[in-house]
């Protein structure tokens, strides 16, 4: 009987993980507080209705032999309490946990052995920020030299893909394919993508490259050319701020303000014409009466000018009063830093992200490290994330972005990205919507929960870029199951592609001293990093100690490298003619593989055609056969 895979909670997270598992073909045993047994989406799937942090429970569903356990509740002590009971009842099978806390996820996957801690955001953040800056991504994974994006290309009718072949695009745009979907015919995946098939309309190309590349690709491909950011002018920048601050301004203050000045202006003008002051004593006189109710300087003084002073005094004593409170009152509330924040923002080209929470500030986070400018928007200023946001030097406004005057103010119109990244679904289709009034081709990105929803606001709502961000992150709990080396798995054309770091780590590691042609061609893996090599140069290369391997890989393949599981040696290569240049490599090679003397392999070799080396591999064979043909021998595999 198959080893089970535990899965407990079934939130949304939960639901997407199991079709995930699913679609890898694992045995899945379901615990949840609330799961109903009988439900149709359950079908196949063993579902135990209760606690997951009683023993008795995850006994019950298999934890001894289980060969994982996959714990995405919404409550971080449930997960934690789930995953250390698990540990106890079973010490070696591999434990992956969801984590909201950023300072624990490390932490606690260090401290409990075979145990990976995974955060959503963490993993939704890179894809929500290429989507945003490239217009479209299926996934994303990083190598030494920086991240890669694997998108679609679609060959439309009047496309530039038309008429091109698939391997000159991959050398002019440096992509790798990894699926070619023909209009007609059948999908060709990784190492069975025909280079030399030419696009013709309808046709759908997935690849993997570096997001700058693919980015001016993508954007020449839709005819949405982005200039880089823009800025207006330092005076213009700060009209805009001394207009924002006006606005900010509180109607009380408005008004108690011109009132003090007007009164101001009138007794200085009753000094000057009516007692005969000079202008700059009149004003002193009338500042000194308001603000400390001294008397006016002079022995003779009209009956009137003493009734005058005597109003002066008190209504100047309750303007000073009102004014000090009232301004006093809005210093303490008021938001200037938000409205100096206004000089900051570009009057184009950069990317508005709506919400800070745990995603929001992620993506922050990514896209400041592929060099894009940032503006934030969030509702409150006491968030978890707000200074530290600010202090990376992104302008942050404080605002409900559904109101169009804070996105206006974030200059959305002009960005090169909108992403509505709030806790609120309806929130995040009401800037969406609000954004592309603005801007009808306006880039938007949503983030969704429930995929059939994000697919109905792409179609209906014509929302291109409404992304589920459970069904985004599911395929990496999953994968996390298969070990720390794997990076994600991505669905392409109907298949899941898993996308793994293959690390050599000693001397007794199964990959040490193997031949990485032979590797790749016996489990139809495709290669895309080589510690630092170029992999158009690693003929006859061997694997050793340190090198660290990233390979594209079906997932089914991955599990027969996973097993060690050898392909079948039924394989046998036989050399039909070669010429007489060849003589001393194949005799050399004769020797090494059928281990004879030179006078032996002299007399195998004139006798054409012989069988040069059986019981191998297909990738042994392969690589065998493509050594020789360097040489101009002829051979073929049996």
């Amino acid at each position: 009987m198959e080893r089970p895979v535990l899965l407990c909670g079934l939130g949304r997270v939960g639901w997407r993980v199991l079709d995930s598992l699913r679609a890898a073909g694992l045995s899945v045993v379901v615990i949840d507080i609330k799961v109903d047994p009988s439900d149709p989406r359950l079908a196949g799937v063993t579902a135990l209705k209760g606690d997951c942090r009683r023993h008795e429970l995850l006994e019950q569903a298999g934890i001894k032999d289980a060969r994982g356990i996959v714990i995405v509740t919404s409550d971080d002590l449930v997960n934690i309490s789930t995953a250390l009971l698990a540990r106890k009842l079973n010490s070696t099978t591999r434990i992956v946990v969801r984590m909201f806390n950023q300072n624990l996820i490390a932490r606690f996957g260090g401290a409990v052995k075979n145990t990976v801690a995974l955060s959503v955001s963490a993993l939704v953040a890179p894809v929500l920020a290429l989507t945003a800056v490239t217009g479209d991504a299926l996934g994303a994974f990083k190598l030494d030299d920086g991240p890669r994006q694997i998108s679609e290309l679609v060959a439309t009718e009047d496309s530039e893909l038309i008429g091109q072949r698939i391997a000159d695009l991959a050398a002019t745009h440096g992509f790798t394919p990894l699926a070619f979907v023909p209009a007609h015919g059948d999908p060709q995946f990784l190492l069975n993508v025909n280079g030399s098939a030419t696009l013709t309309p309808g046709d759908r190309l997935i690849v993997c490259g570096p997001p700058a590349a693919l980015q001016k690709l993508l954007q020449r491909l839709r005819g949405d050319l982005l200039a880089g950011v823009k800025w207006a002018g330092t005076v213009r920048r700060w009209v805009r701020t001394a207009r924002r601050t006006l606005l900010e301004v509180d109607l009380s203050v408005k008004i108690i303000t011109p009132v003090l000045f007007i009164t101001l202006l009138i007794s200085t003008l009753t000094f000057r014409y009516g007692i005969g002051t000079a202008w700059g004593d009149g004003l002193y006189q009338t500042v000194s009466i308001i603000a400390t109710g001294g008397e006016l300087h002079g022995e003779n003084k009209p009956e009137w000018a003493k009734v005058f002073i005597s109003i002066l005094k008190l209504a100047g004593a309750a303007l000073v009063a009102g004014f000090t409170a009232i301004l006093t009152n809005y210093l303490i509330r008021a938001r200037l830093g938000g409205a100096l924040e206004m000089r900051r923002v570009p009057d184009g080209g950069h990317v508005v992200v709506c919400g800070l929470g745990n995603v929001g500030y992620r993506l922050v986070q990514e896209l400041i490290a592929m060099g894009e400018r940032v503006v934030a928007i969030d509702k409150e200023n006491d968030g978890p994330f707000f200074e530290t946001v600010r202090r990376m030097g992104v302008p942050v406004f404080v605002g409900d972005a559904t109101v169009p005057e804070i996105l206006r103010q974030a200059r959305s119109d002009s960005a090169k990205a909108v992403i509505a990244a709030t806790s609120s679904e309806l929130g995040n289709i009401e800037i969406a919507l609000l954004v592309r009034e603005m801007g009808p081709k306006q880039r938007v990105v949503v983030r969704l929960s429930e995929p059939e929803f994000a697919e109905a606001v792409r179609e209906a709502a014509e929302i291109r870029h409404a992304m589920a961000v459970p069904a985004l992150a599911a395929p990496a709990f999953a994968s996390a199951l298969y070990g720390d080396s794997v990076q994600t798995l991505v669905s392409a054309a109907g298949r899941t592609l898993v996308i793994i770091d293959l690390v050599v780590n000693d001397a007794d590691d199964h990959l040490n001293g193997k031949s990485l042609r032979a590797i790749v061609l016996d489990y139809a893996l495709l290669p895309v990093a080589l510690s630092g090599r170029d992999l158009n140069d690693v003929r006859g290369y061997r694997l050793k100690v340190g090198d660290k391997l990233t390979i594209v890989a079906e997932l089914p393949d991955y599990e027969r490298l996973l097993r060690l599981q050898r392909p079948a040696a039924v394989s046998r290569v036989i050399v039909d003619t070669f010429p007489a240049t060849a003589t001393g490599v194949l005799a050399t090679h004769v020797r090494l593989q059928r281990g004879c003397a030179v006078e032996e392999a002299s007399a195998i070799m004139s006798q054409l055609p012989f069988v040069l080396n059986e019981g191998l591999t297909r990738g042994e064979a392969q690589e065998l056969t493509e050594q020789l043909e360097r040489e101009k021998v002829v051979t073929r595999i049996e």
